[in-house]
């Protein structure tokens, strides 16, 4: 239906929603808009949606159906949630393109299907067929029901591509037992179903490492991915088929993710910047909304509709639509660094998986409640989870939300270690108001050596230690081809957080007397203009500091940093077209003592932050660093018994 058509948007409700304005109205609209403006590019027989866009490596042929099988989730979504209610005549259209692609599978024309082949360039509508079948799925009786039993047929044929071919070793593995759900569902489950059921859920187990955290296959890949993919399939899956036991298995495992998870979205509403696919933006609250769907989540009602509606928004306020109304691939704007080469025009669709929150019912105390503050909007936190190897950090004075990565890495345990490494993995840290520099710029958080001219890389992340408010990990110095191989030189990390600054100490192990050691902070995105003028002030100062438009950067040495400055990253951001990234360099010694570096680094949001000069001092006796902090408190961080250990003291 033309976009002129549809309804005016709702007004904002500050009495209901103080803190973002969006009621249950606000996300049906924004549904009814997003697929009013997709479906523009419907093929005739509607069976492709091919989104203006560079095409991903899979080809046209695969983006078209990645477009309607991603918009066709959106509007099952939609639909579900109103009982069946679809007054623009959005799954009439669905469905008749449902039959139209599934007719010819494979052939080379207008409107078929790719047919479902193995992991590689024939496996992507494996991905696109967990959206089919769980759109079929809920909207069961306005779309299946209606089908020929001929063209049911056809669907299922299609469909059951997906369980007869083999997956990427990931979290692919549910989009066969998604299917497998469906046609179960449908009263056509088998023996095939039944066993891509138990294969994906038998998988699930293994990946599991605690604190309600999957690894995104074998290997300790913990990003986004847990919340919409790995949680998400699985537990709606059981809660669609009623499955108690199995429910009860995987309910407590989403609740305890949650009461971490929920912290890394910023008062404004931003998720944290960090691992693959994130132009799929605000799918991030997908496992917000499945806890309350389920009854398995930590968070009060208001405080629930709160992240889910402060994400939405973030979003749709800072141009993730283009100006025809498309999710436009990159994070606000084009961003390609943000992009995979699996991306295509109709990818950042799975940000349909957020609108799960429609199926939470109109009069369910998440859609009347009265908004809450955002966790991060708390007292400040500083929350361990040892078993992903990440440490959470929030400031209630500015909502902002910061992860330190001390065991989260994108790289199959049979895969070599090549520099650069991936930058939305490798990095020390990441937040809800920066990202990751390009891997062509100076990297941001992160600890280096220089050998050669080179400078090494952060790759596989081994977690060594954890405490209440620090973890530690170690690396492999890597550096780029041609570059040297220092045996046995390895990195140790750690980072302690106190309100809002970082305590982060390195220790060089196995490493030459006089190899240069570099440590940088947060890169913060500026208008281009603006970068000289910041530079040359940051050059000035007893810290490295940049004031960006919303946050301020600042690197203070500690212990064993010679010099500083800060650095251009001219490729920017997701935030911005150009930034600058604080540094620090010193040189390992021939002593343990020169072994040793120590820093504090902050990220805030506060206009005027005190310097970080003055707040503490470091001295080092033999392998432990002793920092002395302004308020009379006292910290240990000790490398000399093998595992990095802390002790504090309060003042």
């Amino acid at each position: 239906m033309p976009e002129q058509h549809l309804p005016t948007a709702p007004e904002e409700d500050r009495t209901l929603s103080p803190y973002t304005g969006y009621a249950r109205a606000h996300w049906e609209a924004t549904a009814d808009r997003l697929l009013a403006s997709a479906l523009r590019y419907a093929t005739p027989g509607q069976a492709l949606i091919d989104l203006p866009g560079p095409p991903s490596k899979s080809g046209v042929r695969s983006d078209g159906l990645e477009g309607f099988a991603r918009t066709f989730l959106l509007a099952a979504f939609r639909t579900a949630g109103a009982s069946g209610k679809d007054p623009y005549g959005f799954l009439e259209r669905y469905t008749t393109g449902l039959a139209r692609g599934t007719r010819t599978p494979g052939r080379d024309d207008a409107e078929s299907w790719p047919e479902i082949g193995h992991h590689g360039i024939q496996g992507q509508p494996m991905v696109e067929s967990a959206s089919v079948a769980l759109a079929l799925r809920l909207t069961a009786p306005w779309t299946w029901n209606t089908l020929p039993a001929a063209d049911q047929d056809r669907v299922e044929r299609w469909l059951r591509g997906a369980l007869r071919h083999t997956p990427a070793p990931n979290n692919w593995y549910l989009f066969p037992l998604t299917v497998a759900g469906f046609l179960e569902s449908a009263g056509r489950g088998d023996a095939e179903t039944r066993g891509a059921i138990e294969r994906g859920l038998a998988l699930l187990e293994g990946w599991y490492q605690g604190q309600g955290w999957y690894s995104d296959g074998d290997g300790r890949s913990f990003d986004h991915y847990n919340g919409w993919a790995l949680h998400f399939y699985p537990l709606l899956h059981a809660h669609l088929a009623g499955d108690q036991e199995l429910l009860d298995r995987l309910g407590p495992r989403l609740r305890e993710f949650l009461d971490g998870f929920a912290l890394l979205f910023d008062a404004n509403g931003a998720p944290v910047h960090h691992g693959r696919s994130l132009t799929y933006r605000f799918a991030a609250v997908t496992a917000v909304a499945l806890g309350a769907l389920t009854s398995r989540t930590p968070l009060a009602p208001g405080t629930t509709r709160r992240v889910l509606s402060g994400a939405l928004r973030h979003f749709l306020d800072r141009g993730a639509l283009t100006s025809d109304g498309i999710l436009g691939l990159g994070w606000y704007g084009p961003h390609e660094a943000t992009l995979q080469r699996y991306s295509g025009p109709g990818s950042p669709y799975w940000a349909s998986k957020g609108f799960l929150a429609l199926l939470i019912p109109p009069e369910d105390p998440v859609w009347t409640a009265t908004e809450e503050k955002a966790p991060a909007e708390g007292p400040d936190r500083a929350l361990a989870l040892p078993a992903p190897g990440l440490l959470i950090q929030t400031t209630g004075s500015d909502g902002l939300a910061r992860l330190h990565n001390h065991g989260s890495y994108k790289l199959a345990s049979w895969e070599p270690e090549r520099a650069p490494g991936n930058p939305l993995y490798a990095r020390l840290a990441y937040s809800t108001r920066t990202g990751p520099t390009s891997a062509a710029n100076a990297p941001d958080n992160h600890v280096a050596l220089q050998a050669r001219g080179v400078r090494s890389a952060r790759i596989r992340i081994h977690p060594l230690a954890a405490g209440p408010d620090w973890l530690a990990s170690w690396h492999r110095p890597v550096f780029p081809e041609g570059g040297p191989v220092l045996p046995s030189a390895r990195i140790e990390s750690l980072t302690l957080a106190r309100g809002r600054v970082e305590l982060r100490v390195h220790r060089a192990v196995g490493v030459p007397t006089g190899t240069p050691v570099h440590q940088s902070g947060w890169a913060v995105a500026l208008a281009p203009g603006d970068a000289a003028e910041t530079e040359q002030a940051a050059e000035a100062g007893a810290e490295v500091r940049i004031d960006g438009p919303e946050v301020t950067s600042q690197l203070l040495g500690l212990y064993g940093w010679e010099t500083q400055a800060t650095v251009r990253a001219p490729q920017g951001t997701a935030y911005g077209p150009w930034a600058l990234v604080p540094e620090l360099t010193g040189t390992v010694g021939a002593v343990p003592a020169r072994t040793v570096f120590a820093a504090l680094a902050s990220l805030t949001g506060e206009p005027g932050a005190a310097s970080l000069a003055g707040q503490a001092t470091a001295e080092v006796n033999g392998l432990a660093v002793v920092v002395r902090w302004a308020d009379g408190g006292r910290t240990v961080v000790d490398f000399g018994t093998g595992v990095p250990s802390v002790t504090e003291e309060s003042a």
